[in-house]
Order: structure tokens, then sequence, then C-alpha cells
């Protein structure tokens, strides 16, 4: 047996802000999966795709068991950059956007990164790490 794809599904309260917040990121819809219980958006050269349902329906898929963003982590997506401005360029988009900066833009090792949430809690950072 060989895995094909790998994806993540989200929980969200509301479909209409998940979606205004990632388009204005500029991420494209993953345009077969839009309705009333679903959004969906490909991510990165090799369209990763990240779903997002409503809470109350995405419960069934993890048994009722949801963990609350307030206090910690389910994941956190890094999203590649090409340079350190681009890190920074992206940091006022996020801002923009709505999303909440956890972690201000500083040095990693070798690398450099900021860290947000969306709307909804769910953590990203995007990370330029020299070749």
């Amino acid at each position: 047996m060989e895995t094909k794809k790998i994806w993540a599904n989200l929980g969200v309260e509301d479909l209409d802000r998940t979606t205004k917040f990632y388009t204005a990121l500029g991420f494209e819809p993953n345009g077969h999966n839009t309705n009333e219980q679903l959004r969906s958006f490909l991510f990165g050269d090799d369209n990763f795709i990240i779903h997002f349902f409503v809470k109350d329906q995405f419960k069934w898929a993890v048994n009722a068991e949801m963990a609350d963003l307030k206090l910690g982590n389910e994941i956190i997506f890094s999203l590649s950059a090409e340079s350190k401005e681009e890190v920074d360029q992206w940091l006022i988009v996020v801002e923009k956007a709505g999303g909440k900066i956890f972690a201000e833009p500083q040095e990693y090792g070798q690398g450099y990164f900021f860290g947000f949430s969306d709307p909804d809690g769910h953590k990203f950072n995007f990370l330029y790490w020299p070749k």
C-alpha cells in the first residue's frame, strides 16, 4: 500500500470569516469543496489542502473532542518564504487580514520567522530558512 496524498481538516466557527481571511492572504480556494459545511484552500507548490469544516459538522470526525485553541495548540503549519523581507511582507498581509500575531518576527537558528493564528485560533508561521 502507498499513501497518495495528505491533507488537513480543521473546525471553524464561521465559514465566511474563514474564507475572507484566507482569500485576503492570497490562497487559492479548492473549488469543488465549497458548500454550507466546508471550505477548502490550496497551500504551497504541492497544493497541500486544508479543509475548514463548520465545527458542529466536524465533531463526528473527532468523536466530539475538539481542542480548545485558547488553551493550547493542535498543530502549527509552517509556510515557507524566500527571504527575510518576504517574511516581513507576509506579516503586513496577515495583520491586515485580521490574523493575530503570537510570535513577532525573529531569528531562529539560521532562519527567520513570525507566528500567527487565524480568526479561529489555528496556528501558522511564515519561515525563511536559507538553503
